[in-house]
């Protein structure tokens, strides 16, 4: 729930001193003390006027009730530019060597540091210094990887091994979301919420980390529709620490994962206890003492990034704009081929505008729809304003839909999408007529995708803004513009015919697809077998490792012992306004 929501539509975002302290005035007030006039006052009896900051974790942030976007000027400390620079000289890192051997376990006392990077973060980044998408991802490639880079400073002249596109793993995400979907629909929509449960219709996309929070700490009953697939971010940080702590049998904790992404509400994500090591661990009483290890050790987002840079001393826009001379290769020949397709820029299909800015999830879910369906046709239809869209997918065989699906993005109209989803009161008076027919009006949508920015991920409260970009006079641009050309950045990322050639052969050659079956530029058979490789080569069932759970999450602010009052309200003082 990132505060860039505020800059343009104050309506659409959501009062922290409401939403986090739940709020202060239902706190039990304090009864005034009463004063001797004639009692000598020690100093140690004077009530401290300036209490130190309140420190709370990200733990502590996600077992409130309210809205998160107030605790993020305090969180943001803690999963930041400086954390990445601390954990690189903290300790060594494997030497290629070591990692040739394919096995570090003799090396207890090092790490290996890897990095994931969105789509949007390098639209960010392209928009701020006017280079191409591929371009900018050569040059983070450069800054994490390069010897011009994190490299060329530091105690131990520490480097990211490995630099993965989360967009490999946002196929997955897509192929997964469209079998959710059409499983739902083949299955009666009788199931509860627990966390084995298929979700209920219409399914509500879960990748929104902003969404999931708000939706777990004031809208519990929407939980059991939530989509339980990973988002492209926990899958990423999943397959590698699963792959590479057992390809070169070191332990989870010994790899380091900093995920780079467009929004301040990923750091929280990666916080979930259910996106570590415990849940796909194959044994977890087998190291009963051992702490969780998180799947994402670390988010920082595109305006961190810069400082990151600059703490080192770095000139991004100044670093080499081609690719690493030369990358280790990754210890699993065919999850390489999958992370790293050849020629390594550009390194993203191009992106239909009518997928959006947040993934195309429900694009592709739609594209999936209409394969099934031959001779249909797609139809959308503009709700109150420009981030409601619906979308009817009809036949000249049937008379009705035959699908039906939908878009909201912004916290405006996901409160009016989850009060038709709340669930109808029976009325306790004799005789009164029930309102079911008025509640859940027009949701017969099978699948709703739901992001908490408005405008969608290009718009993420991290992503650079345009207030951060010196211009001149002349040049100057509105928020508007500035956003159209993030946007512009984001679907341009090029296409290449003989990256596409290489890719299909090299699936017909494996036999692990049909290039033929290709939807939306994505040949779910061969998605499918990646999933099965990873879920065989690492002995885990492949619903440990791509599915997750959801909560309802209750505060205990204000509540007769719990929590610590005078705390609370000193830290809703401290980050009011958010960040």
């Amino acid at each position: 729930m990132s505060a860039i929501l505020s800059a343009d539509d104050l309506n659409d975002f959501i009062s922290p001193g409401v939403a986090c302290i739940k709020p202060v005035e239902t706190l039990p007030k304090q009864a005034p003390k009463e004063i001797n006039a004639y009692e000598v006052t020690t100093e140690d009896k004077i009530h401290k006027e300036n209490a130190p900051p309140a420190q709370i974790s990200l733990t502590d942030c996600l077992a409130c009730s309210g809205c998160v976007t107030s605790a993020e000027a305090v969180l943001v400390s803690l999963q930041s530019h400086a954390e990445v620079l601390n954990a690189l000289d903290s300790q060594l890192s494997f030497d290629p060597v070591d990692l040739h051997g394919n096995d570090g376990s003799h090396q207890a006392d090092k790490k290996l540091f890897i990095a994931s990077v969105s789509p949007q973060v390098r639209a960010s980044l392209a928009a701020t210094y006017g280079v191409s998408e591929s371009e900018t991802g050569c040059m983070l490639d450069q800054l994490l990887g390069g010897p011009q880079g994190l490299k060329s400073g530091g105690r131990y002249g520490n480097g990211f091994t490995w630099i993965v596109d989360t967009n490999a793993m946002r196929e997955a995400s897509l192929v997964l979301g469209a079998d959710e979907v059409i499983e739902s629909l083949l299955t009666p929509d009788t199931q509860g919420c627990s966390s084995n449960a298929s979700p209920k219709r219409p399914i509500l996309s879960s990748a929104c980390p902003g969404w999931i929070c708000y939706a777990e700490k004031t809208h519990p009953h929407v939980l059991p529709h939530l989509s339980r697939l990973k988002s492209p971010q926990a899958l990423t940080g999943t397959l590698l620490k699963t792959v590479l702590s057992r390809r070169l049998n070191i332990r989870p904790d010994q790899i380091w994962h900093v995920s780079i992404m467009p929004c301040f509400d990923k750091k929280l994500e990666a916080s979930r206890e259910e996106l570590t090591d415990i849940y796909w661990r194959s044994q977890p009483a087998d190291l009963p003492s051992v702490q969780p290890v998180r799947d994402v050790d670390c988010v920082i987002t595109a305006r961190e990034v810069i400082m990151l840079a600059d703490t080192r001393g770095i000139s991004f826009p100044n670093l080499p704009r081609q690719p690493l001379a030369s990358q280790l290769a990754f210890p699993d020949p065919t999850l390489s081929a999958f992370l790293f397709p050849k020629p390594r820029s550009p390194r993203s299909r191009v992106q239909s505008p009518e997928a959006g800015t947040s993934g195309g999830y429900l694009y592709h879910i739609l594209q999936t729809q209409l394969s099934l369906h031959p001779n249909s046709t797609l139809i959308s239809t503009r709700g109150r304003n420009a981030d409601v869209v619906e979308y009817t997918i009809t036949s000249p065989t049937s008379p009705s839909p035959i699908f039906k699906a939908a878009r909201y993005y912004g916290f405006r109209n996901i409160q009016n999408l989850v009060r038709k989803l709340k669930p109808v009161k029976k009325s306790r008076l004799p005789g009164a007529r029930s309102s079911a027919a008025k509640t859940g009006a027009g949701m017969d949508y099978a699948y709703v995708e739901v992001m908490a920015c408005p405008g969608g991920c290009t718009n993420g409260g991290g992503q650079i803004k345009v207030d951060d970009v010196p211009l001149k006079p002349e040049t100057a641009l509105s928020q508007k513009e500035w956003l159209a050309r993030i946007d512009e950045a984001y679907f341009s990322m090029e296409d290449d015919s003989e990256d596409d050639h290489e890719r299909d052969t090299a699936m017909t050659d494996d036999n692990s697809s049909d290039p033929g079956d290709l939807i939306n530029g994505i040949s779910p058979s061969y998605v499918k077998g990646i999933l099965e490789h990873w879920s065989a080569s690492t002995g885990i069932e492949l619903q440990k490792l791509v599915t997750t759970s959801y909560r309802k999450v209750e505060s205990d602010v204000g509540k007769v012992g719990g929590g610590e009052n005078e705390r609370v309200v000193e830290l809703a003082g401290k980050i009011g306004g958010g960040w």
